[in-house]
């Protein structure tokens, strides 16, 4: 029997090496998207496969790449490949690494006496794989042949030496090249880091009490995670919500969900079949948004390894919107997995409404845009996802412009931006009026925008809630809806709906504003003073205190005579 007290020393060392190798592929990363919104996750799992440990990092990235080593792992046993000491792993074909060909997995072996003790990964959201659009998350690829290079599991460093030819054969696919490399040895290099800290685990430990730790701590977490389950009432509960369509209905994401005991047992059974759209999830995209939304309502504190996927079991049919299969587009699977927490939160709702906030933003606002530079020739590109209003909760208000639930990257420095790409920002501010009314407002969208310095570009925008608004709860209203246009130099404007691609040039401004989160609760019950707060801070208009929250301010003070008065007839008219 292990120590506890050193099986929590063990786990606590893997999960700040995940953080550390994190750091490593940070600090070393050339593009903006990893260097600054940090935009990639690092994790450990041992010799079967099992996730050990992982970083805090994207819960996009995290939740589907439990599922994804192990699925590499049999493909290569598969197919007889053997690794060796200094080998380093890529792969990005989302049937096997779980999201889209952007997200690129580097895998190596830690072994001990020529056996594999484990193994430190990463993923990494790439500027660029190719594809139809700079930034390869087109809105209209059919299959995911159309969204760049597809890179099935192989070797990308060999006894500790890069391969030219695949490296090489690699960067002749994408555009910026100069970019996509430093990425790469970034990546590799975080494997490194994770390697050393791994070996001084087992300097310190014997190999077998090692892998008695790594049992322990699975098992733990599993016990945990059951308590947790089991604090619930026992449910069975169903809700539907939709992603829109680039063409013809909206796609439906259907869920029931039930609880019993110390299990969970989701079912996607009724949503869309794939579709000729990039709207199609990999299963490791449902596996990442269902596991992100229970830790949430469970316990925010669990930790989260392979033990903690013990108790849930997921059904989501093959060959639908939600475990979508070859070769289905994928690009935008992003914004399917923010749909699902979207309809996991509204089935809880109904049997934890104080645990569940409203609906946030509901996209993570994917903005693309590449061109040529027309003095030196060479490519550029650019992505960044772009914040939204967080919904409101039982006794707090939502969070103004922040990433919400499946993406947790960071802002894009605008003086990163201007000093690398012929772009020009004109607004970043806070949406006012975006955030859904409620006893608890959901929280405010963001304005930003861009104008085009040079030449030509192709933005592509990849969103979500531009035709159907977060929705609200128990009262709360629903959050304004996302827009998202080019403002042309001669003045007329194309709007872009939530997706869509369009050729600008030099002059235009690209202008996104990001949905607002619903609100929670009756907005007539809402703090007086927070709505008065919320005015002087230009987040509401006069207007709308008066007549959605029946709040009267004169002189930029609270007649709460009159606001009695005029809350009393409305809750009266409601009534009738």
């Amino acid at each position: 029997m292990v120590d506890p007290i050193t099986v929590e020393v063990v786990r606590c060392c893997l999960e700040y090496t995940a953080e550390e190798m994190g750091i490593a592929l940070r600090n070393a990363a050339y593009s903006p998207n990893i260097k600054e919104r940090m935009d990639h996750s690092c994790a450990i799992f041992d010799a079967e496969g099992r996730l050990l440990a992982q970083a805090e990092h994207i819960p996009v990235h995290l939740g589907s790449m439990a599922w994804a080593i192990k699925k590499i792992l049999e493909h290569l046993r598969s197919r007889g490949a053997e690794l060796q000491p200094n080998d380093v792993i890529a792969v990005n074909d989302p049937f096997l690494a779980g999201t889209h060909l952007n997200d690129i997995i580097m895998i190596k072996p830690v072994f001990n006496e020529g056996n594999v003790v484990a193994y430190v990964a990463n993923r990494a959201h790439h500027v660029d794989v190719g594809g139809m659009v700079p930034g390869s998350i087109s809105a209209h690829a059919v299959e995911v042949h159309q969204e760049g290079i597809i890179i099935p599991p192989i070797k990308i460093v060999e006894d500790g030496v890069f391969k030219d030819d695949v490296l090489r054969m690699w960067l002749r696919n994408v555009r910026a090249p100069e970019v996509v490399v430093g990425d790469i040895r970034a990546q590799v290099a975080a494997c490194h880091v994770g390697e050393k800290r791994l070996r001084e685990l087992m300097e310190r430990y014997n190999v077998e009490q090692l892998l008695e730790i790594f049992n322990e701590i699975l098992r733990h977490s599993e016990k945990l995670t059951r308590l947790s389950i089991k604090k619930l009432p026992d449910f069975n509960v169903e809700a539907t919500d939709y992603l829109e369509a680039v063409e013809g209905e909206d796609v439906i994401i259907k869920v029931s969900m039930r609880k019993q005991e110390d299990e969970v047992f989701i079912d996607f059974t009724g949503s869309s079949p794939q579709v000729s759209a990039p709207l199609n999830a990999p299963m490791g995209i449902t596996i990442a948004a269902t596991s992100f939304v229970l830790k949430t309502i469970l316990d925010p504190d669990l930790v989260i390894n392979d033990g903690f996927y013990r108790p849930v079991h997921i059904i989501a049919p093959e060959g639908s919107v939600v475990n979508a299969k070859w070769p289905a587009a994928v690009g935008a699977s992003i914004e399917t997995a923010q749909r699902i927490v979207d309809v996991l939160y509204m089935a809880l709702s109904k049997v934890i409404p104080k645990r569940v906030p409203a609906a946030a933003c509901g996209s993570m606002n994917n903005i693309l845009i590449g061109g040529v530079d027309p003095e030196s020739g060479k490519a550029w590109v650019f992505y960044e996802t772009v914040a939204g209003g967080y919904g409101g909760r039982h006794g707090l208000d939502g969070v103004d412009a922040v990433h919400c639930n499946m993406t947790n990257t960071m802002n894009t420095p605008i003086e990163v931006i201007e000093g690398e790409l012929p772009l020009l920002f004109t607004r970043y501010e806070i949406r006012p009026g975006s955030g859904g009314a409620g006893k608890w407002r959901g929280g405010m969208g963001v304005i930003r925008s861009f104008r085009i310095l040079a030449g030509r570009a192709l933005v592509t925008i990849v969103g979500e809630r531009v035709k159907r608004r977060p929705w609200g709860l128990c009262g709360g209203l629903p959050g304004e809806a996302a827009k998202y246009y080019v403002v042309r130099k001669d003045g007329s404007i194309v709007h872009l709906g939530s997706k869509g691609s369009v050729v600008v040039h030099e002059g235009d401004e690209v202008v996104v504003e990001t949905a607002g989160g619903g609100g929670y609760g009756d907005p007539l019950e809402r703090n007086p003073e927070a709505v008065l707060q919320d005015y002087l801070n230009g987040l509401i208009a006069a207007e709308d205190a008066v007549n959605i929250y029946g709040v009267v301010i004169k002189e930029q003070r609270i007649d709460y005579e009159e606001t009695m008065k005029l809350r009393s007839k409305k809750r009266a008219l409601s009534k009738s």
